[in-house]
Formats: structure tokens, C-alpha cells, sequence
């Protein structure tokens, strides 16, 4: 057989390169729009906005505080609670119940050790939604004087133009985070957070 006429040839190499071409540029269109898709909104935790505040007995007697310095980054979609993810973190050392004397004490060695341990910091494993409709229930390790523990609460996530500002409450025992020893005040220790991530 004779061979190929070279304008048949040169047609179907141009076709093979315009193949090649167009499903690359595809290949990358998808590569870039699929991330895009599938991301989930990013926040900052922002302090201004946020509360964190404590609860403890001592002699019986309700005593609260709060904390300051908060940190932390945020990725949330209420229609994709399964991918949030919350990384947090506020400054031990800003440990606030309106008495200096009592404020000093809790930043010593025997309960927060500030010195030390600068940091309490919260990290999540999992967000799931509670049964029958129920609210959101966030898990994650919570970190105290380098001591971890993993805890669970349930929280809700109001939006505004700006973010969302994330509320939940739960209990500790001060022990399991060697705060305190053998003090005589209450074991636990009511925790409650406003926690806002902004854009």
C-alpha cells in the first residue's frame, strides 16, 4: 500500500494535539473549580466579640471569672457540620474573678501555672448532630497544663453578615487537669463560651 497522504498525516497529529490540549486545560479547569466546591468557609476567632467564662463552688458559694486572649481558626458550613472544624485557644495567664489576690493564686503552680503553661487550648474531633433534630454536639481533645481530655457538649451557631457567633456550655473536673490538688473548692467547674468566628 501506498503511504499516507501528508495532509491526512498533519491532520490527524493537529486533531491529537488539539485532543491532548483541550482535555488538559479540562483536566485543570476541574482541579481548580472542584477544591473551590467542596471548601468550607474559613473564620478567625475574634476576642472582641467572643466570652469565655467559668463557674466554680467555694464554700458553697458560686464563684465566676472569665478568660481572655482568644485565638483560633474556625472552618464551619451548617449544611456540612460533619467537615467543620474548630482549633482554639485562650491566654491562661488573663484568668479574671475580680479579686487580684484570688486571680494571682489561680495563676500559681498548684492551679493554672501560667509560668508554665501560657495556654488552654481546644481542638475538635468530630461534629455531629444530635437525634431527632436534636443540636449540634461538638468533640474535641481540650488541653489544660499539658494535660489532654476529650470532652463533648452540644452548641449552636447563630449567623449574622459577619460570621457566626458559637455558643455551648459544659462541665470539667478540675482534677483530671491537675488544677487545684486537694483544694477545698468544688471538683467541677461550669464552662460557658461565646465563641465568635468572623470573616
Amino acid at each position: 500500500m501506498g503511504s499516507k497522504h501528508p495532509l491526512l498525516t498533519a491532520a490527524k497529529t493537529l486533531q491529537k494535539i488539539v485532543t491532548y490540549i483541550t482535555v488538559k486545560k479540562l483536566s485543570l479547569l476541574i482541579a481548580g473549580i472542584l477544591p473551590a466546591l467542596f471548601a468550607i468557609a474559613q473564620y478567625k476567632a475574634v476576642e472582641g466579640k467572643s466570652s469565655v467564662k467559668f463557674t466554680i463552688k467555694n464554700f458553697g458559694i458560686n464563684v465566676g471569672g472569665t478568660f481572655g486572649g482568644l485565638e483560633g481558626d474556625i472552618s464551619f458550613d451548617p449544611k456540612r457540620p460533619a467537615d467543620a472544624s474548630f482549633r482554639v485557644s485562650i491566654n491562661a495567664n488573663t484568668v479574671n474573678t475580680d479579686n487580684d489576690l484570688r486571680d494571682n493564686h489561680l495563676k500559681g503552680e498548684s492551679y493554672f501555672n501560667t509560668a508554665h503553661y501560657p495556654r488552654i487550648s481546644f481542638e475538635s474531633t468530630k461534629i455531629s448532630i444530635a437525634p431527632n433534630n436534636g443540636p449540634m454536639i461538638l468533640s474535641g481533645r481540650l488541653t489544660i497544663k499539658n494535660n489532654t481530655k476529650e470532652i463533648s457538649f452540644p452548641f449552636t451557631a447563630e449567623p449574622s453578615a459577619e460570621g457566626y457567633l458559637f455558643k455551648g456550655s459544659f462541665t470539667i473536673n478540675r482534677r483530671d487537669f491537675n488544677v487545684g490538688g486537694f483544694s477545698i473548692i468544688s471538683d467541677n467547674a461550669e464552662i460557658t463560651l461565646a465563641v465568635f468566628g468572623g470573616k
